[in-house]
């Protein structure tokens, strides 16, 4: 009997052991070689030759990003499109910039008003250093596609460009063609700012438009969230990502997500006709990169806090973006005035099924890194209101 009961003991325990061992392989989750089309974002920042990053100049461009002298108005800065609290981006569809008040969805236009909305959705400055990141060619530096339409390169020019655009920053107080002229004028007023561009460029007379868009340009390199859970897996945490998530990965890539969403950055930097809707706040439609409907690419990195997406904001959660391309790939175009050979030809290896998407969506939460810089200064050299008019209108307090 005690013999019995010992074999039975052993068998037991072999049956046990044998159980525990499958248990441990089904939490090694396999994924599909396609990852290989991904990445992790570099630990260093690609910085151009001509404009390597200091200590000066990035405090200066911080400054500058917060300092309402850039517009026409004295009213709109850098920041209250691209405020921390939203990621460096913000939470309306569409940006209202100048002769507005109030930050994120209670920003409204100040009455009366004449400026029209920005046509697109404010996108992130967070990661924008690595723009133009790809597994392939890689266009960083003074080659980084810029906006949604691709129309500038560099995060130099990129800064400037607002400061041009009547609905963004400008408004009616001067013409294009002499905004970036007054904002230095102004900025060549302020004894503050001439010590500080004096420092960070190590000459006289440093206010320029070329040193104006390598300060901000700076400042904007030091916003990086390169460290998210997912970048960990790729550099060799194999344990991080949990098995919902790695159940998601293996379905974004089965899905044809990286057709577009590819490379460290989850974007080709290419333009695409995938049939958004159009955004109805705007009088004309958006018609985007040589007037096809065309628009790059966005990266999916840090997207928790860069709601709503596409770009004119028309999706207000992830299920919305992938429940649009569900409708997509199985041929239901959002826009009606787009007709299914304007469509983009990788739409066509699209797959998105209903029942995957809340696992994709939990593995899109591994790619937030939100340990960037989000402080905001006390003041700035011109003395105006930090980051903007971003206090309530008096007609939209309670």
């Amino acid at each position: 009997m005690i013999k019995n009961l010992l074999l039975l003991f052993i068998i037991t325990g072999l049956i046990s052991s044998c159980n525990s061992g499958s248990n441990a392989k089904k939490k090694v989750k396999a994924v599909s070689d396609e990852i290989s089309v991904l990445g992790a974002l570099p630990l260093k920042v690609p910085v151009p030759d001509d404009n390597p990053i200091s200590v000066e100049k990035r405090e200066l461009g911080k400054l500058l990003f917060f300092d309402p002298i850039l517009s026409g108005n004295k009213d709109v800065a850098c920041a209250t499109c691209h405020h921390p609290e939203y990621g460096f981006a913000e939470s309306l569809e569409i940006s209202i910039g100048v002769n507005g008040s109030g930050l994120g969805l209670s920003r409204a236009f100040n009455q009366p008003n004449d400026i029209p909305f920005v046509k697109r959705n404010s996108q992130t400055v967070v990661n924008s250093a690595f723009n133009g990141l790809t597994n392939g060619e890689s266009n960083v530096g003074s080659q980084a596609p810029m906006f949604w339409d691709l129309r500038v390169k560099s995060l130099e020019n990129q800064a400037l460009e607002p400061i041009k655009a009547l609905e963004e920053m400008r408004g009616h107080t001067y013409e294009q063609s002499d905004a970036l002229d007054k904002v230095l004028s102004r900025l060549k007023q302020i004894a503050a700012y001439r010590q500080l561009f004096r420092e960070a460029f190590g000459v006289e007379n440093a206010i320029t438009k070329e040193n104006l868009g390598k300060a901000i340009a700076s400042y904007e390199r030091t916003l990086i969230g390169n460290n998210s859970r997912f970048d960990q897996y790729m550099r060799g945490n194999q344990s991080i990502l949990s098995r919902n998530e790695l159940d998601g990965l293996n379905l974004f890539l089965k899905d044809g997500c990286t057709k577009c969403h590819n490379g460290p950055m989850f974007s080709d930097f290419k333009t695409h006709v995938m049939g958004v809707a159009d955004q109805e706040k705007l009088m004309i439609p958006d018609d985007g990169f040589e007037k096809r409907y065309a628009f790059r690419t966005p990266s999916l990195r840090n997207l928790r806090s860069t709601y709503p997406y596409m770009h004119n904001g028309k999706l207000k959660t992830l299920e919305n973006v992938l429940e649009f391309y569900e409708d997509l790939s199985g041929g239901k175009i959002a826009n009606s005035t787009i007709k299914p050979e304007q469509l983009d030809p990788l739409t066509g290896k699209l797959n998105v099924d209903f029942k995957d998407i809340p696992l994709i969506v939990e593995f899109l939460n591994s790619l937030n890194d939100e340990n960037y810089d989000k402080s905001i200064p006390s003041n700035v050299p011109s003395n105006l209101m930090v980051g903007g008019n971003i206090n309530l209108p008096k007609t939209h307090q309670k």
